[in-house]
């Protein structure tokens, strides 16, 4: 099957920027290719699919900072050879000196930005919740993995001491956050040498980084939640008034959870449930719009793309009522997962004009992320999705470590009262949607993306294009993209104008963009065990695929031949 040039019946025609890989023995797609090198590093040296992904994570914390880092969060979804999944949430938490008023909301912010007076929720240490991504790694490869975590740190520490050449992505993503950057003389000095952002090609070095790396493969995670790091994470903080203490390394854990599941036209959709509400709202949507011929109605034509904006704002709308940690707000869940709401929902959907639906603010989320799908070839499989919240995270570097901060505080609600309002301990919400799908009880899809809010549609769509449109990966990775929260639709700009126009005609304020949500990585699944990775063109993405084998027993003598 070509991977370029694939020609709907109508709507938007598209041609694939990238290259899918295929391999028999194991897939790594990641946002970078040293990061996705380095999985396939621990495949090639007999390990499994957790040992490949922790791997690729540690070197995306150095070679894609911007986006991941040790002091962040995240979700591991883990399917297991024997079928079973599991679900580690890594979920920041905010500080025990935090409550519902330490900040005080900007009066002039938009709705739902979450914008505070003085940005404190945003950056520097005052932003700074609890992180869980290195503790929430460590016990994903103790329980999981083969490999030492000496073994899985390795190709990180070996690229931060090298160095790597910057690429014109992280140099954008450097151009956006440059005025935070210049803060912070430590970011600034790798980031912005001599004032400006580093420029693509040079050679960017981490030597602080790579000695904390060091230590954490010596000691453990404990290093940080109670030993030397995490003492000295906690002094720096108290310098600067931030909220996070010793206690709460200390006192974090990670938390195993259950997989929320839903079908769609016979396929089933697995991911994790609350304080991660992609998967949910992923599988709310697609009961929405299953009562519709979908290919038969086109992809990016005008119905289709007017359906998706209608269930995508019914989504963001019923999102305001359950987006919390479940531990302290009650969940909607089963009332969200449920047919017989999808049809009543659906029911009221117009397909000759657009609608308000309930209003209702969702908390701001950080949109800069990372993500990485990883296969074995024992049937092991990885979809997990890492962050320091927003770009380059409260935007300054741990004195003496290389590590960047987290600034997920800026993804809870600064207003109190709200589901989203701060609490002590509270875990932070989130729309990260890595999703598996099954088929007649087999594997054959694992995905997701980074990007904030646009997470859960942009799983969705892809989906949606996979099952309705009979895509292949790469095509459904890299297909143009619609989003909508209630006020005002987004559409890549490769859908035509003529059916931009036809949305506006029934009542969509539209906006043609560049992109929409980041790199999504997926990985397919065949009968035989052939797989293929696909990463999109919205990020530095690389699928690397593992083929071929060890020699053939015998090639130079018969075993029974064989001399002591």
């Amino acid at each position: 099957m070509r991977h370029t040039d694939w020609r709907p019946h109508a709507g938007a025609a598209f041609t694939c920027e990238k290259q899918p890989a295929t391999g028999s023995r194991g897939m790594v797609v990641t946002n970078h290719p040293l990061a996705s090198s380095a999985g396939a590093e621990m495949l090639a040296a007999g390990g499994n699919a957790i040992d490949a992904a922790i791997a690729a994570l540690f070197t995306l914390s150095v070679v894609e900072a911007m986006m991941v880092g040790v002091l962040g969060g995240g979700i591991a979804h883990i399917r297991l050879a024997n079928g079973t999944h599991h679900v580690l949430d890594g979920m920041s938490t905010a500080p025990l000196a935090t409550g519902p008023t330490v900040y005080t909301p900007d009066p002039k912010a938009a709705p739902g930005t979450g914008d505070t007076i003085g940005r404190r929720n945003a950056i520097g240490p005052t932003a700074v919740a609890a992180p869980g991504n290195l503790l929430g790694w460590c016990e994903t490869l103790r329980r999981f993995g083969t490999f030492s975590l000496a073994d899985v740190t390795e190709p990180a520490i070996r690229h931060a001491l090298r160095g790597f050449r910057v690429t014109p992505y992280l140099q954008e993503c450097v151009c956006k956050s440059a005025a935070d950057l210049a803060r912070d003389a430590e970011i600034a000095k790798l980031y912005l040498p001599g004032g400006m952002p580093i420029q693509p090609g040079t050679r960017l070095v981490s030597g602080d980084y790579a000695e904390t790396l060091r230590s954490i493969a010596r000691k453990g995670p404990d290093i940080l939640y109670g030993g030397e790091l995490g003492r000295h994470y906690a002094e720096h903080m108290a310098q600067e008034e931030g909220f996070l203490t010793l206690d709460d390394l200390t006192g974090y854990r990670t938390v195993d959870r259950e997989p929320l599941r839903g079908l769609y036209r016979g396929f089933e959709v697995l991911g994790p449930p609350a304080p991660s509400f992609g998967p949910l709202h992923i599988i709310q949507t697609l009961n929405i719009v299953e009562g519709y011929d979908i290919g038969t109605l086109g992809f990016a034509t005008p119905d289709t793309l007017h359906l998706l904006a209608e269930v995508l704002k019914i989504a963001f709308a019923d999102r305001a009522e359950a987006s919390a940690d479940p531990a302290f707000v009650p969940e909607p869940i089963g009332k969200l997962l449920s047919k017989d709401y999808a049809a009543a929902r659906r029911a009221r959907i117009k397909m000759d004009r657009a609608q308000s639906w309930s209003a209702g603010v969702a908390p701001s989320e950080g949109a800069h992320t990372t993500h990485l799908t990883v296969a074995d070839g024992f049937g092991n499989v990885v979809a997990s999705t890492q962050t320091i919240c927003a770009l380059f995270g409260a935007g300054y570097i741990v004195p003496g470590t290389g590590m960047i901060p987290n600034n997920y505080m800026s993804s809870f609600d600064p207003h109190p009262g709200r589901a989203s309002s701060i609490a002590p301990g509270k875990r932070v919400t989130s729309s990260m949607s890595p999703v598996m799908v099954l088929r007649d009880g087999r594997l054959r899809y694992a995905i997701g993306l980074p990007g904030g809010l646009h997470m859960f549609p942009s799983v969705m769509q892809a989906l949606s294009n996979l099952i309705d449109h009979g895509m292949n990966v790469q095509e459904a990775v890299e297909a143009p993209r619609i989003w909508t929260r209630g006020c005002g639709v987004k559409v890549e700009v490769s859908v035509p104008a003529g059916v931009l126009a036809a949305l506006r005609d029934r009542g969509h304020d539209v906006a043609a963009v560049n992109s929409l949500g980041c790199g999504m990585s997926a990985i397919q699944f065949e009968a035989d065990g052939t797989m293929t990775g696909a990463a999109c063109w919205r990020a530095d993405g690389t699928p690397i695929g593992l083929g071929g084998g060890l020699a053939r027993r015998g090639v130079w003598f018969r075993p029974d031949q064989a001399r002591s």
